[in-house]
């Protein structure tokens, strides 16, 4: 699909949705302004000129989602994947990582929580006391940086000094799971306001243990805990402080030699998290503009480990027994000022406002890895210093034309060393940023953009692996979008947007074949660069107000991923080939039926198109469709929820392995396709009270 044809489908997508808006002109005029936290200005949604969703807490309840993954579904051409206890790693439009093993790793896509940075930690995307979750799609280098090379995602909790939010709720369901959430605020002066919340949730999970006679061995066991304190010192200056904790201890114990969801392994594993970050944020408000200072840090310990031959001892004869445990120690300070113009400082002729800013962001990961075959434990030490200076112009060219320019200059130093003898370093520099112009239209606002985002260099480790492949390249993203939103109709919103993304030496998953000296094949995962990378696609987001009790969400993604002009490590050609995690089509729909004032019923549906699992491999994930609904009741301030989650029981997949055997029953001869199963059906009841 070339870019004229992308712009086509944009525009037939626009003219259906106004089509759609002259059915029924009776809705209310007035439509709520969302506010997005994740820019520089809290603008509203229909003034960022970018993709981006927000997702409200009434919409997060609907879902009775508690992680991010569950939660995903929702924006269009967003994926996930498992390989643990959580879809802890994020793709957007097609780009993003979809496991850690012992190599350190450069993620695609930020996470963040309020102002902790959580990159390559979205086990900490827990939801609770959630005000919204915001999805950028796109790069988002001049904000978030190298993390952001395919978008962000932001998790806004409530503020402390928030009025109306204090909550207590109660969920019981299938599969021995319960959820606890509680939120309150207190003021203590004028100027002072706190709130606390927390939350622990657990499950025994949809996987039976057969040879342990457990049903819990894929478990969730989830407690967190958030603090947080607003001071405002006189009229200029606030300071916001948080505080989060973290008690993650789920099992992993997912994979079958048969595919379904009775396991064999005599030594089930784990995916733990514990956590404890701080922030500060010291808002002055100058003469001129507002001065941000902002605080971080965090301490993180992640457990992870798997039983690899996902049976017990004694399984077959010609079966083996192995495990492997990952023990990683990660701490992460940020420091960031940021100065913000006001009317009074604007520039050329008071049109135009900016931002200036600095960030310094230091991570130390510690690694320890027990591994069965391994003569020793194998120790590593990876610590990636960012440095960057960015600024932003936003110029009012006329009443109705605006235009942004921003810029991001980023320096990515990391050292690693490990105890097999290898110790590395590398530097680069790399620059992002965004040209973006929108005009208003009435009721709607036309933008376009030319964005560059990035990501920097990587190692990769194992010892085997030859000094030519040791390193590989940063990667750049050129993001060319056109959208629109907006009212098109009293009774209907949307947004659209034709996106073309160009990636320049595309970092993807290979191997480095190696004979040993028996003649046996050794193959040696490392990351790699591919000359080019396209992902390009539209995106809609509609809103119709179908009678006064009924309303329809949607959204719906197009996407065509592929990579060309590589050549991988066994020297094999690929002329072209489709990306993994990178589904052509995804949808979502949520239907808001108001039986009585009291009583209301919503049906969610989420489509995703089949899609590879890997780069390396040709094993997919079938197309599928999952339906939820919900029956709530609600009565001043009560409101109990009946939900079934997977209505219809369909099986689905959120991590898939192709390539290899880890039968002993076909003496491992035969390469066969292994999955990792979505959750199955799931019915419950949530009970919140507001006080």
């Amino acid at each position: 699909m070339k870019l004229h044809t992308t712009l086509l489908s944009l525009s037939l997508l626009s003219v259906s949705v106004n089509l759609a808006a002259q059915q029924n002109d009776s809705a209310d005029e007035n439509i709520e302004k969302v506010t997005v936290y994740g820019d520089f200005y809290q603008r509203t949604l229909d003034q960022l000129s970018a993709s981006a969703s927000v997702i409200d807490n009434a919409r997060i309840q609907n879902r009775q989602a508690v992680h991010i993954d569950s939660l995903l579904r929702v924006a269009p051409n967003v994926n996930f994947s498992s390989g643990a206890s959580r879809g802890r790693f994020i793709q957007i439009r097609g780009i993003g990582e979809r496991s850690q093993f012992a190599e350190p790793i450069n993620p695609s896509v930020s996470i963040m929580v309020d102002d902790f940075d959580f990159t390559g930690l979205g086990a900490a995307a827990v939801l609770f006391d959630t005000q919204q979750v915001e999805v950028f799609r796109g790069p988002q280098a001049t904000v978030f940086g190298t993390g952001a090379l395919a978008g962000a995602v932001l998790i806004k909790s409530t503020a402390a000094d928030a009025e109306q939010a204090d909550y207590g709720l109660f969920s019981k369901a299938t599969q021995n799971s319960h959820r606890l959430e509680l939120g309150k605020s207190v003021a203590v002066s004028d100027n002072l306001h706190l709130r606390g919340a927390l939350l622990h949730n657990r499950s025994d999970g949809f996987v039976r243990n057969t040879y342990l006679n457990r049903d819990n061995t894929n478990n969730i066991d989830e407690s967190a805990v958030k603090l947080a304190a607003k001071y405002q010192y006189g009229d200029d200056v606030t300071l916001t402080l948080n505080y989060r904790w973290y008690d993650i201890d789920n099992g992993f114990d997912a994979f079958s030699l048969d595919n379904t969801r009775e396991t064999l392994s005599d030594e089930p594993g784990f995916d733990r998290q514990q956590t404890h970050a701080l922030s500060a944020n010291v808002l002055t408000q100058l003469a001129s503009g507002d001065m941000h200072f902002i605080f971080t840090h965090a301490s993180n310990n992640i457990d992870y480990g798997f039983d690899e031959d996902w049976t017990y001892t004694g399984f077959h004869p010609w079966g083996y027994t192995s495990t492997d445990y990952y023990y990683r120690d990660v701490d992460t300070n940020t420091v960031e000022v940021r100065f913000v113009s006001d009317d009074s400082l604007r520039l050329f002729d008071d049109t135009t406002s900016w931002v200036i800013g600095a960030r310094i962001k230091n991570n130390q990961e510690d690694l320890l890895r027990e591994y069965t075959y391994n003569d020793g434990d194998f120790i590593s030490r990876f610590q990636p210093i960012t440095k960057a200076l960015y600024g932003e112009l936003d110029s009012e060219l006329s009443d109705k034309l605006t235009a942004t320019l921003s810029l991001r200059l980023e320096n990515y130093d990391f050292s690693y060393a490990d105890n097999a003898g290898l110790s590395r370093d590398n530097d680069s520099t790399m620059l992002g940023g965004k040209f973006a112009l929108s005009y208003q239209l009435g009721e709607q606002v036309l933008y376009g953009s030319i964005s560059r985002g990035f990501k920097g260099a990587g190692i990769n480790p194992d010892q085997n692996v030859t000094e030519a492949n040791r390193f590989y390249d940063e990667e750049y993203n050129w993001n060319y979008e056109l959208g629109v939103k907006g009212r098109f109709a009293p009774n209907v919103t949307a947004r659209l947007a034709a996106f073309v993304m160009k990636r320049q030496d595309t970092q993807v998953s290979d191997y480095e074949l190696q004979y040993r000296e028996d003649g046996s094949a050794e193959f040696i995962d490392i990351i790699a660069n591919a000359d080019l990378g396209t992902n390009q696609g539209v995106e809609a987001e509609v809103s119709v107000q179908l009678a006064d009790n009924w309303s329809l969400d949607m959204s719906a993604g197009y996407l065509d991923a592929y990579f060309e002009g590589y050549v991988q490590a066994d020297g094999t050609e690929v002329t072209e080939q489709q990306q993994a995690q990178a589904p052509k089509y995804t949808a979502n729909m949520l239907s808001r039926f108001d039986i009585t004032d009291t009583l209301r019923w919503n049906i969610e549906v989420d489509y995703v198109d089949s899609y590879r699992f890997s780069d390396g491999h040709d094993v997919t994930a079938p197309s599928r469709v999952l339906v939820h609904t919900q029956l709530s009741w609600q009565q001043q301030d009560w409101e109990a929820t009946l939900w079934v989650n997977n209505a219809f029981d369909r099986t689905h997949y959120t991590r898939g392995f192709g390539g290899f055997s880890n039968d002993p029953r076909d003496f491992y001869e035969f390469d066969e396709p292994y999955y990792q199963l979505g959750d199955g059906r799931q019915t419950g009841v949530t009970v919140r009270y507001h006080f």
